[in-house]
């Protein structure tokens, strides 16, 4: 069994996985089961009220899960996959719990093959939160994972540079991370 089957497993019991992204490592669990979510809450040591960002394989799952005008799919189209975070309307497919009762929900797509293959293979999205304790060290390096899990794949170091998070509907960014500059002039631009 390969790596990404072993994390497909994991996943599909309910179980936390650590996956590399092309910002940090992440702590990855079934985006549709809400025992799952609780578990990636508590492993981080998180407040239910604060939202947890998912991550999908393609847009195609992004627009299964939330609900886009053709003005945010312009900006996703430019900026994904990579390290941004998109915050946009959920659908009601996505558990409550992620939104932190908000009824928006972040989703990245990643621009690494690891993290795609891993959510591919399991068809749905997973959590998108870092693999650390609640307002730990950003994990670049399997050695910083704090958060506990199931099953840990080394992607070796990590650029560590978290991802901008942009609000689609006011168009502002919420948290500057990588091609910020880049971003905000986008959307100056729309």
């Amino acid at each position: 069994m390969d790596i990404i089957e072993r994390a497909v497993s994991v996943l599909m019991q309910d179980g936390l996985i650590v996956y590399p992204t092309d910002t940090l490592y992440g702590l990855g669990a079934d985006a549709f089961s809400e025992e799952a979510i609780v578990k990636v809450y508590e492993a981080k040591k998180r407040d239910l009220a604060k939202p947890i960002s998912i991550m999908v394989s393609d847009f195609e799952m992004l627009a299964a899960v939330s609900r886009i005008d053709p003005r945010m799919e312009v900006f996703i189209r430019r900026f994904l996959p990579g390290p941004v975070t998109v915050v946009v309307p959920a659908r009601k497919t996505i558990p409550g719990i992620l939104t932190g009762g908000t009824g928006l929900i972040g989703i990245r797509i990643p621009a690494h093959d690891i993290a795609r293959q891993i959510i591919e293979r399991f068809d749905a999205p997973l959590t998108a939160t870092s693999a650390n304790l609640s307002g730990g060290k950003d994990p670049q390096t399997p050695d910083e994972c704090t958060a506990p899990h199931d099953l840990l794949i080394d992607g070796g170091r990590l650029p560590g540079t978290p991802s901008t998070v942009v609000d689609l509907i006011t168009k502002t960014i919420i948290r500057r991370g990588a091609n910020a500059d880049i971003i905000e002039e986008f959307l100056r631009s729309c």
